[in-house]
C-alpha cells in the first residue's frame, strides 16, 4: 500500500501537474497570474515556467516539480509545460502500481529500463538537414512556428518566426542571446512588430544641447559617476566660518569634473555613452565640444552595448591609448509609437540585432515577449544540435511503441513498470486532443494503430483534429528540446518515487 507520506507527495506532485495540463499543446487555454501582494499585479501566460513560479506551494513533491521545470527553461527555454506533465503522468502510473503492491524500487528500475529504450527510439526519429542551408532554415521556421503555435503569437506565427530565426542566425552559431534585444512598445498591432537587422536600438535620449545625429562614430563606453553637486567625501566633517569656503570647496569640485571632462574628451571620442548619470555642468562641456552625451544605459545595456560597439567600458581615464573605442557608422534618434529611441547604424559586431514587440496592451506585449524568448532559445540551441524530430505527439507514440516491445523482453515485475511507462507516454498526445476540444480516445486509438503500421511521422493535426503525417505539415520539434523533457521528467518522477518519509529540520540556530 502506498504510506500516507508518499501518497502525499505524489498528490501533491498530481495537482501542480494538472495546474498547468490544461495549457498544453497549439490549443491550450492561459492563466491569469494574479499577485497576493498589494499592488496585485495581474499577468495573462500559458508559459508553463512563469506559471510554477509564481504558485504559491509549501508541497515538498511539488517544488521537485517546479524546478525541472525551471531547468527544461533555462537548459533549453522551451517544454516547460510538458516536462511537468509527464513527470505527473509518470507518477499517477507509478502511483497505481505501488497501490497493487509493487515496491517503489522495482517500479524505479522499470522506468530506467523504458526511458533508455525510450531515447533510442527517440534518436531513431531524428532527422538532420544541417548539410544543405535551405533545408535547414526551413526546418527552424518550421520548429519555430511549431513552438510559437502554442503561444498568443499563434495567430501571426509566420511573421514572428521569420524574426526568431533571421535573429538567430545572425549569431552565427553562438547561444549568447544577450546580443538580441527585445524592445516593447505599448500600442500597434503584433503584426507592427519587426526586426532591425542591422542596427542596435537604445531606450535612451541623447542629452540636451548635444548633436542629434553624429556620423563615423567613435563611442567611448563608461561606467563612471558625473554628478557635481556633491560632495563626494563620505563621512567626512568640514566646518566653515563662511559662505565663501562652502563656495571654494564646490568650486574645486568644478574644477576636478571639468578634469575629468577634458581627460575624457582627450580619448578622441565624439559618442560618450555613461552607465550613471551626467549632471549638467559635464554635459554642457561635451555639448560645448560637439561631442554625443547619453546617460544612464541601463545595465544589460552598456554591456550589451560595448558587446555590439567592439568597445571596452572603462571607469578610469588616465590611459587614453589602452582604451578601445567602438565604432559604427551612424547614430540618430528615430521615432517608435510615441517614443524616441538611438539607433546604431553599421555595427562592427554583425551578430547583434534587435527586436521591437508593438501591441495592444502591456499583458499582450509581455506574453509575446515570453513567447518570442521560447523560440530564440529553441532556436539558438537547434543551430547548435541540428536533428530535429516530428511533433504533434508521434514522438510519443513512437517511444511508447518501442518500450512496450522492449517490456516484452524482460522477465519479472520491471515489465510491468516499462508498461506503465509507455502508458504515461501516450497519455500526452491525449492532453493535447482534449486540450482543442476533439474526442482523445478515438484520435489516440487511430493514431496508434498508423504507428503499429510504421508510420512513425504520424501525429495530431489539430487545426482539423485529424491524424496526419507531421513532416507534410511541417509540424516539428528540436530533438535536445523533446530529449531534455524524457531525461528530467524521468528523473523528477524517480527522485519523488524513492521518497517514503518527509523529516521536518529545526530551524538554524543563529549565533549569539
Amino acid at each position: 500500500m502506498l504510506t500516507a507520506l508518499t501518497q502525499a507527495s505524489i498528490v501533491g506532485a498530481l495537482a501542480v501537474a494538472d495546474l498547468v495540463k490544461s495549457s498544453l499543446g497549439p490549443k491550450g487555454m492561459d492563466k491569469i497570474l494574479q499577485s497576493t501582494s498589494r499592488g496585485g499585479n495581474v499577468s495573462v501566460t500559458n508559459d508553463g515556467a512563469t506559471i510554477l513560479k509564481s504558485v504559491l506551494i509549501d508541497n515538498p513533491a511539488a517544488k521537485v516539480l517546479i524546478d525541472i521545470s525551471k531547468v527544461q527553461d533555462d537548459e533549453v527555454g522551451d517544454g516547460t509545460t510538458s516536462v511537468c506533465v509527464l513527470a505527473g503522468e509518470f507518477l499517477r502510473q507509478a502511483a497505481e502500481l505501488i497501490e497493487k503492491k509493487m515496491h517503489p524500487q522495482t517500479v524505479v528500475a522499470g522506468y530506467r529500463l523504458a526511458r533508455d529504450a525510450a531515447l533510442k527510439a527517440l534518436d531513431t526519429a531524428a532527422v538532420d538537414n544541417s548539410k544543405s542551408p535551405e533545408a535547414f532554415r526551413q526546418d527552424l521556421i518550421n520548429i519555430a512556428k511549431t513552438t510559437l503555435s502554442s503561444k498568443v503569437l499563434s495567430q501571426d506565427k509566420e511573421h514572428f518566426a521569420e524574426i526568431a530565426v533571421q535573429a538567430v542566425l545572425k549569431l552565427k552559431g553562438s547561444t549568447n542571446l544577450d546580443q538580441i534585444q527585445i524592445i516593447k512598445r505599448i500600442g500597434g498591432t503584433l503584426t507592427d512588430s519587426y526586426l532591425d537587422p542591422d542596427g542596435f536600438l537604445l531606450d535612451k535620449k541623447i542629452s540636451v544641447g548635444c548633436p542629434k545625429r553624429m556620423t563615423n562614430c567613435k563611442v567611448l563606453v563608461a561606467n563612471t559617476p558625473m554628478d557635481t553637486d556633491k560632495v563626494k567625501i563620505y563621512g567626512s566633517k568640514v566646518k566653515v566660518d563662511s559662505v565663501a569656503k562652502v563656495a571654494e570647496i564646490e568650486a574645486a569640485e568644478k574644477a576636478k569634473m571639468l578634469d575629468k571632462v577634458d581627460r575624457i574628451l582627450a580619448h578622441g571620442c565624439n559618442v560618450f555613452c555613461n552607465r550613471q548619470l551626467i549632471y549638467n555642468l559635464p554635459e554642457q562641456r561635451m555639448a560645448d565640444a560637439g561631442v554625443m552625451a547619453i546617460e544612464h544605459t541601463d545595465f544589460d545595456g552598456t554591456e550589451r552595448l560595448a558587446l555590439v560597439l567592439g568597445a571596452d567600458i572603462v571607469s578610469t581615464f588616465d590611459t587614453p591609448d589602452q582604451v578601445k573605442l567602438g565604432r559604427c557608422d551612424l547614430i540618430e534618434e528615430v521615432m517608435i509609437g510615441e517614443d524616441k529611441l538611438i539607433r546604431f547604424s553599421g555595427c562592427p559586431n554583425s551578430q547583434a540585432s534587435s527586436i521591437v514587440i508593438r501591441g495592444a496592451n502591456e499583458h499582450v506585449v509581455d506574453e509575446a515577449h515570453r513567447s518570442l524568448h521560447d523560440a530564440l532559445c529553441v532556436l539558438s540551441q537547434t543551430v547548435k544540435n541540428t536533428c530535429i524530430i516530428p511533433g504533434g505527439g508521434a514522438t510519443e507514440m513512437l517511444m511508447a511503441q518501442a518500450v512496450d516491445e522492449a517490456s516484452q523482453e524482460i522477465g519479472g515485475k520491471q515489465s510491468l513498470a516499462m508498461e506503465a511507462y509507455a502508458r504515461a507516454l501516450r497519455a500526452m498526445p491525449m492532453h493535447i486532443a482534449d486540450n482543442a476540444g476533439y474526442d482523445s480516445a478515438e484520435l489516440v486509438a487511430e493514431l496508434r494503430a498508423k504507428h503499429f503500421a510504421g508510420k512513425h511521422s504520424f501525429g495530431l493535426q489539430m487545426d482539423t483534429g485529424t491524424v496526419e503525417d507531421m513532416w507534410a505539415h511541417g509540424i516539428c520539434d528540436a530533438y535536445k528540446v523533446k530529449k531534455q523533457v524524457v531525461l528530467s521528467s524521468s528523473e523528477a518522477a524517480e527522485m519523488i518515487l524513492r521518497v517514503d518519509d518527509i523529516v521536518q529540520c529545526a530551524p538554524r540556530q543563529r549565533q549569539q
